[in-house]
């Protein structure tokens, strides 16, 4: 059996030439073949910092100072397409709500909103979802307002006269409750 393992990179350009190879085999790298070379460079610095070398050994330092460009791995009508998720500009796969996709890329709705140029109300929920949690929240009586005040909230009727009212009988819902003996 041949389980080798192969030498290490001699020189810090070898060994960022290595990872950058091992970066393209990763199935979910999505690059072009321009962003290739300044990866490449990215690695070089930064290998050669972390081996105690200087830090440019001949690569502008412009490239290291150059801002990352997201390319969005769907379309923005693409990401919206079906009422049941939202697809991922970052990574391409189906979510019901981004929220906790973006933190775990650390990311907040407004930075990934300004990032792939999407409009301010570009939804972070889908329309489904949404209308499911939306019809719950109705059947659970969220978000309703009391009935009254303290006299009203037993469901009867609030009397003008205090007296009246300690005499009322208080008026009983669905749930039977037992006499009192």
């Amino acid at each position: 059996m041949d389980d080798a393992v192969p030498p290490l990179a001699s020189s810090p350009l070898e060994l960022a030439a290595e990872l950058t190879v091992a970066w393209l085999a990763n199935p979910n790298t999505r690059a072009s073949a321009d962003e290739v070379p300044a990866f490449l460079r990215r690695m070089h610095v930064s290998v050669a910092e972390l081996a105690g070398g200087r830090t440019g050994q001949g690569v502008p330092e412009q490239a290291e100072a150059a801002p990352v460009e997201h390319r969005p791995a769907v379309s923005a009508r693409k990401s919206l397409s079906s009422p049941d998720h939202i697809i991922s500009m970052i990574d391409g796969k189906p979510y019901r709500t981004l929220r906790r996709h973006l933190a775990t890329h650390g990311l907040t709705p407004a930075e990934y909103r300004a990032r792939y140029g999407l409009k301010p109300d570009y939804p972070m929920v889908a329309p489904s979802y949404s209308a499911s949690r939306r019809d719950l929240a109705h059947r659970t009586g969220l978000g309703r307002k009391p009935k009254g005040g303290a006299a009203e909230g037993n469901g009867a009727p609030a009397a003008s006269d205090p007296q009246e009212a300690a005499t009322q009988p208080a008026k009983r819902r669905k749930l039977k409750l037992p006499e009192p003996s």
